[in-house]
């Protein structure tokens, strides 16, 4: 069984028009220990002890998700660590990218705050200084009678962490680039008012293509030429941007489309 001690403050939810006005953060949960933020933020979900706006925030996570199975490694309260749960039922199925390129950006936004340049989001949300990897977004649905009801918002960025290992090793971390150390709670609290603000911004008129607009304009390798490999073929090609549904576009003798999971980056050393 996880150890974890809870320290949270509660807030109603309510729906006012399209969007869902209930203060992201609210309530504010704590865990010294846990599995898996995300795990654990669908358990509450499921069990209806959690709703809109709720986060739960980790000192350490003994087995951490990422993006296509892996595993995300972190040192025990040297970093942020938190999953938000969001009432995405007035949004439609189609917005799935829109709302994880609005997280994206929201974490970069926290980042931009400390960091003045470099940073970018890898294709589809992965926050990047340089070419080095410092943080990553991990969203996974609920969805009921095909409706799209819930989204669990998986967020870790590192924040004091120097020492990486294993896969891991190209990451860097928010004191490495600054020089300075943080209190990660602190940043997660900050990180949920980003958040609220980016995802009001996908219900306002032509909210969603200024979040399309703004995430391009911040893409990791835009216009750059870049090594790809798509099944067995590794080809140059041109990063033009990403598509409305979430596709990155790329040109080499013509431009394609590629859905996520389907190429792989080569980044020279």
């Amino acid at each position: 069984m996880n150890n974890f001690h809870v320290n949270f403050v509660k807030n109603s939810n309510s729906l006012a028009g399209s969007a869902v006005k209930t203060v992201i953060g609210t309530p504010f949960t704590h865990l010294n220990r846990v599995n898996s933020t995300n795990i654990y933020a669908m358990e509450q979900l499921q069990a209806k002890l959690a709703e809109h706006g709720a986060v739960f925030f980790a000192d350490l996570q003994t087995a951490g998700k990422g993006q296509m199975g892996k595993k995300w490694e972190s040192e025990s309260g040297q970093n942020l660590l938190m999953s938000i749960l969001l009432n995405v039922s007035a949004l439609n199925m189609g917005d799935q990218f829109a709302l994880s390129a609005a997280i994206a950006l929201a974490a970069r936004d926290l980042l931009s705050e400390y960091i003045s340049s470099n940073l970018t989001i890898k294709w589809p949300n992965d926050l990047y200084w340089g070419d080095r990897k410092a943080g990553g977004i991990l969203i996974e649905n609920q969805i009921s009678g095909g409706i799209w009801t819930y989204a669990v918002i998986g967020i870790g960025i590192n924040i004091n962490q120097t020492q990486f290992e294993g896969v891991q090793n190209k990451a860097v971390s928010l004191k490495q680039i600054s020089g300075k150390e943080y209190h990660p709670i602190d940043l997660g609290k900050e990180l949920c008012k980003k958040i609220e603000l980016r995802f009001q911004e996908l219900f306002v008129e032509n909210g969603k293509n200024k979040i399309l607009s703004d995430y391009n304009e911040v893409l990791y390798k835009k216009s750059q030429r870049v090594k790809l490999k798509y099944g067995n073929i590794a080809s140059i090609y041109l990063i033009d941007g990403v598509s409305k549904k979430g596709d990155l576009l790329a040109t080499s003798s013509m431009q394609h489309q590629f859905k996520h999971g389907e190429v792989e980056w080569i980044i020279e050393s």
